[in-house]
């Protein structure tokens, strides 16, 4: 367990038990390089939804999703492959409703004691502006001490890019320009197709942002898929369920029309694992805005991170 967590539940398959205070002196060692090989991972809960502008329910997110994962084998059929990596699930973060900023650096904290022992994070939603503790942990990792280094990979049907929205500047809405500000090598957007005119012209005038329209995506798939292929170094992936198609994923907080296909993310995900010159360090899912257990988006909110951990971990 981590401090400041609490255990609700585990993910189907992950390790009965973590201790981080006991493992060996290899995994214990502060050298960068380790960390970055690594293939194990942990899973952190983050039930906050306080900013979220339109759908309430993804502080419930975390629960219905690990309650969802026990659907499956533990073989992949789609990958062919059996999900045996090395992951523990660390149950969820104590947030601090209301508070944003008290929320995700306590989420920061956290991420940073399971960077400490070499353990890559993965954090379940809540809304999407608690990427941020994690994006920050690992840039603390960094010598640069920002993003340089490292691509962002950003499946979501909105930007998410704006400066302030209602008059905060840390929101659901604006979780993409936070990152942004920490200077990413690249910024990968996969899946737009709702921003302002605001948020337009700010990427357009960027030299390190790359958007993939899902409009686009339905006449010219490959050349995504060139773009995950042509990717070097360390990687952090974050979803946003909303890229989903409502028809698969209506329980979502901002559901938008004509998304992606479930298999896209599967495709997406595939490229990736096949592409040897990348090191994927973190990835969180977020925005599965609901309280029923089976609920169809969860299910396959609890897919997508199964078959995250059957091809990384």
């Amino acid at each position: 367990m981590l401090f400041n967590t609490f255990e609700p539940g585990k993910f189907a398959f992950s390790a009965e038990s973590i201790d981080l205070y006991e493992l060996d002196n290899e995994s214990q060692s502060k050298d960068s390089a380790l960390f970055v090989k690594s293939k194990k991972w942990g899973i952190i809960g983050v039930p906050f939804d306080s900013t979220c502008s339109y759908h309430h329910g993804s502080r419930y997110g975390p629960t219905i999703i690990r309650e969802a994962s026990f659907g499956f084998e533990q073989y992949n059929s789609t990958f062919e492959k059996l999900l045996d990596g090395e992951f523990y699930d660390c149950g969820d973060l104590n947030v601090v409703h209301g508070n944003c900023s008290k929320t995700c650096d306590s989420l920061e904290d956290a991420v940073a004691e399971l960077i400490g022992s070499n353990i890559k994070p993965i954090l379940i939603g809540g809304e999407h502006s608690v990427s941020i503790g994690s994006v920050k942990a690992l840039c603390a990792k960094e010598e640069s001490n920002d993003l340089s280094d490292i691509t962002i990979i950003h499946l979501d049907a909105h930007r998410d890019i704006i400066d302030t929205y209602i008059g905060e500047k840390d929101s659901h809405a604006t979780i993409m320009r936070r990152v942004h500000d920490l200077n990413p090598k690249e910024l990968i957007q996969i899946g737009i197709r709702s921003f302002s005119i605001e948020e337009k012209e700010f990427v357009e005038e960027q030299k390190n942002i790359c958007s993939f329209l899902a409009k686009d995506l339905f006449d010219d798939f490959d050349a995504l898929l060139e773009k995950l292929d042509s990717i070097e170094g360390k990687v952090y992936i974050s979803i946003d369920m909303d890229a989903i198609d409502p028809a698969f994923a209506p329980s979502v907080g901002n559901p938008t029309p004509n998304g992606l296909h479930p298999i896209d993310v599967e495709n997406i995900f595939e490229a990736l694992a096949n592409n040897e010159n990348i090191d994927v360090i973190g990835f969180d899912l977020v925005e599965v805005a609901s309280d029923k257990l089976g609920d169809i988006t969860a299910v396959l909110a609890a897919k997508i991170i199964y078959d995250f951990l059957t091809l990384f971990a």
